[in-house]
């Protein structure tokens, strides 16, 4: 059975569904798609992804701030938008949820057809600023911890989103010029050699698309780093090495102009190819 997941920092869904980001989903029609900077109340994301989606949504307190979803077409449950105890609750920044991939399975989460899934949107940080930083490192670790749990459950496990770090050389255009700065620091980086290179989790963007450099997911609004393509890859789908094993092909959905895109994003999908029962 193939499965598409799809994982997009949307800059705020409003403006991005009136940009073009529903044309994108039918187009590239994934069955999941994972989001983040949602800005929005849950009764609007409802209304405006229209029928037939299953959606978990954790809404930042703050109007108008971050905020990610889950929305799949096959039905989610055992949600949860906890992580490191209260530190991060109503931020808006982590939801994790189990999908339903074959009918008939909802009341056993540890199925084979079961899928835990997660929307992360770290925190962006400042090197000049201690505080910012040490905020979003403990979001970092604790977001460790979480996924150790998760995979030490049994089951398949997906850790997508916006994580705004850069994990080598080959995932920054400007790698020079960012050394020690926020998205391209040292102790930032190392919480991804430590899930990746320590813990065995598969960066399937990197993975699947090559050595690089790139494929890039964001390029500033400012300047010409869109046209230049001065990216920045640091949009992820990380999985557990059992379900990494069934990942087929990964694409960034780059658009064809600076015109045409409706998020500073692009859209990572993975397709999964899933034993049949």
């Amino acid at each position: 059975m193939a499965l598409t997941i799809a994982t997009v920092n949307v800059n705020g869904i409003r403006a991005a569904i009136r940009k073009g980001m529903l044309d994108w989903i039918e187009d590239a029609a994934p069955q999941v798609i994972t989001l983040q900077e949602v800005r929005a109340p849950d009764d609007l994301v409802s209304d405006l992804l229209g029928e037939g989606w299953f959606i978990a949504h954790d809404e930042c307190s703050a109007k108008g701030r971050a905020g990610v979803a889950i929305i799949s077409r096959q039905p989610i449950h055992s949600v949860s938008s906890q992580l490191g105890g209260s530190a991060y609750n109503d931020s808006g920044r982590w939801i994790e949820a189990t999908i339903d991939l074959a009918a008939g399975d909802t009341d056993d989460s540890a199925s084979h057809t079961a899928l835990t899934v997660i929307s992360a949107y770290v925190h962006t940080g400042d090197a000049d600023d201690a505080d910012r930083m040490e905020e979003k490192l403990a979001f970092l670790r604790d977001a460790i911890g979480r996924l150790t749990e998760l995979r030490s459950a049994g089951g398949h496990v997906l850790f997508t989103g916006d994580l705004n770090v850069a994990h080598h050389e080959v995932d920054i255009k400007n790698w020079r010029g960012n050394i020690g700065r926020a998205g391209f620091h040292p102790d930032e980086r190392a919480y991804l050699d430590e899930l990746i290179d320590e813990l065995g989790w598969v960066d399937l963007g990197r993975s699947l698309g090559g050595d690089g450099p790139g494929p890039y997911t964001w390029w500033s609004y400012r300047g010409q780093a869109f046209d230049n393509d001065a990216g920045w890859r640091i949009d992820y789908q990380i999985a557990t090495p059992e379900l990494a094993e069934l990942a087929v092909s990964a694409t960034v959905h780059r658009s064809a102009t600076y015109a045409d895109r409706w998020s500073d994003h692009a859209p990572l999908s993975v397709q999964f190819d899933l034993p049949e029962d």
